[in-house]
């Protein structure tokens, strides 16, 4: 198997069974390139993926490979710009509270009853939460986060095995239902994950701008976070650069660590910095020249601490 050929072969990871015929080869693949291999499990279901010594990293390389429910509207988010992100949050939930006046509406009609009516929208209400998270399964998912997977495991074939020590690749479970693979593994490692920089892949498929979102505590100690400033740059017409200060919004599993960092690839516009398309039919997008920036940027990043 090539990282790549996931987009091919395992296009929907959401079924118990097509999770586990994804994490089957991906084990396989990671055996072969002599990385020990677990499947650690959590509650709820959760199966976190494990290639490399979870204990004696010093780096966790991690994407979330669970697949998320088609939406009618896609996920916008402008992690950079504070009002566009408000106005979008804002305008999602009206438009949940919104749809199920429809069959309000129906049901007063025909049963002329307020009472049955708000029992309507309530039911319907808790239906378009169900299908939030647990609907049918997005089958296009290039960007989220097929290329967040893609990414870990080029970094975990093209690593030098001198550096494979300092390194664990972790495919987390469950991300879109509230990131509980990465709470389940946080719990699982509390004493590794203190010290442990934890460089999350989610949604780096699609645009020019990438952007490393460091946790509140990394962004305090400068000793850890002044080696990711040496990946940072213009890469002709793409660049690489960390949101350390002004409003910063990107909820993914870097959250679930003290010193976690979030990645994402964003495109620009008027409103500023952001990230469109997933959670739709829409997301079919997948860089290559995003994935080699990242494995080439990330395995320097290894490789500088190694020596210093």
């Amino acid at each position: 198997m090539k990282p790549m050929d996931v987009l091919r072969d395992f296009p929907v990871r959401k079924s118990r069974k097509q999770k586990q015929a994804f994490r089957e080869t991906v084990c396989a693949f990671g055996e072969q390139l002599g990385y020990a291999c677990a499947v650690e499990k959590g509650r709820f279901g959760v199966h976190n993926l494990v290639l490399g010594d979870p204990e004696k990293a010093k780096y966790l390389i991690t994407a979330h490979y669970d697949t998320c429910a088609r939406l009618p509207v896609p996920n916008l988010l402008t992690p950079c710009s504070f009002w566009p992100f408000l106005g979008y949050q804002i305008f999602l939930c009206a438009f949940m509270l919104a749809v199920p006046l429809a069959p309000w509406l129906v049901v007063k009609v025909v049963t002329d009853s307020f009472g049955y009516a708000w029992i309507a929208w309530y039911l319907c209400f808790w239906v378009e939460l169900f299908l939030l998270f647990c609907g049918p399964a997005n089958r296009t998912n290039a960007n989220d986060n097929t290329s967040g997977v893609v990414t870990v495991l080029e970094i975990a074939a093209t690593l030098p095995e001198n550096l494979r020590d300092r390194v664990c690749f972790v495919l987390f479970d469950l991300e879109e239902l509230g990131m509980l693979g990465s709470g389940a593994y946080a719990s699982a490692h509390k004493q590794a994950v203190k010290g442990q920089l934890v460089l999350n892949l989610d949604c780096v498929g699609e645009g020019d701008h990438i952007r490393l979102f460091p946790t509140k505590k990394l962004k305090k100690d400068l000793r850890k976070l002044k080696p990711l400033h040496s990946i940072c740059g213009d890469l002709g017409k793409k660049n690489i650069q960390i949101r350390e200060k002004g409003f910063a919004a990107f909820p993914s599993d870097q959250m679930s660590f003290p010193y976690g960092v979030g990645i994402c690839a964003l495109n620009q516009s008027k409103v500023g910095l952001y990230l469109s398309r997933i959670h739709t039919g829409r997301d079919t997008i997948l860089e290559q020249t995003n994935v080699n920036i990242l494995r080439a940027a990330l395995i320097t990043l290894i490789g500088r601490s190694a020596v210093q």
